[in-house]
C-alpha cells in the first residue's frame, strides 16, 4: 500500500511539472523569449516544428534507434546536446536533459537557439524537414492576435 500511495506521488510530482500549451500560447511565449526571427527563422516555423516534435509538451520523451534520447518541447537530443547518462558524446547546451522536461522552457528555447546556430541549423530537425520546410505556415499562427 504504501509503495502505491508513493508512485501515485511521484506521478503526481511529474505531471504537475510538464505543461501542454496552447497553441497561440506557445507562440507569444516563443515570440517573448526572442525566437521570432531568430537565426532566420520565423515563428510559424518554430510553432510548426514544436507541433510535430512534441504538441506542445514540455514533458514527451522519445527514445530513438541508437540510443539517445529526445527531450522536451523542442525534442533536443541527447547524443549531441545534453548530457542524460545514456550515449551522449558532447553536450552542446550545457545542461542536464531532465532539465528539459519542465512547465520553465527557459532552458528548452536557450538549447533550440544553440541547435540553430549549428551548421544543420533548423534542419538538424527531421520534423521540420518533413512538415514545415518550404510550406505554407500562417495557419501555425492564424488568430494568435501576435
Amino acid at each position: 500500500m504504501k509503495m502505491t500511495k508513493t508512485l501515485v506521488l511521484l506521478l503526481l510530482v511529474a505531471a504537475a511539472n510538464a505543461k501542454v500549451f496552447e497553441r497561440c500560447a506557445w507562440a507569444r511565449t516563443l515570440k517573448a523569449n526572442g525566437m521570432d526571427g531568430y537565426h532566420g527563422i520565423s515563428l510559424a516555423d518554430w510553432v510548426c516544428l514544436t507541433q510535430h516534435e512534441s504538441n506542445f509538451n514540455t514533458n514527451v520523451k522519445y527514445r530513438n534507434t541508437d540510443g539517445s534520447t529526445d527531450y522536451g518541447i523542442f525534442q533536443i537530443n541527447s547524443r549531441w546536446w545534453c548530457r542524460d547518462g545514456g550515449v551522449s558524446t558532447s553536450n552542446g547546451c550545457g545542461i542536464n536533459c531532465s532539465q528539459l522536461l519542465t512547465d520553465d522552457v527557459r532552458k528548452a528555447i536557450t538549447c533550440a537557439k544553440r541547435v540553430v546556430r549549428d551548421p544543420n541549423g533548423v534542419g538538424a530537425w527531421v520534423a521540420w524537414r518533413r512538415h514545415c520546410q518550404n510550406r505554407d505556415l500562417s495557419s501555425y499562427l492564424r488568430g494568435c492576435r501576435l
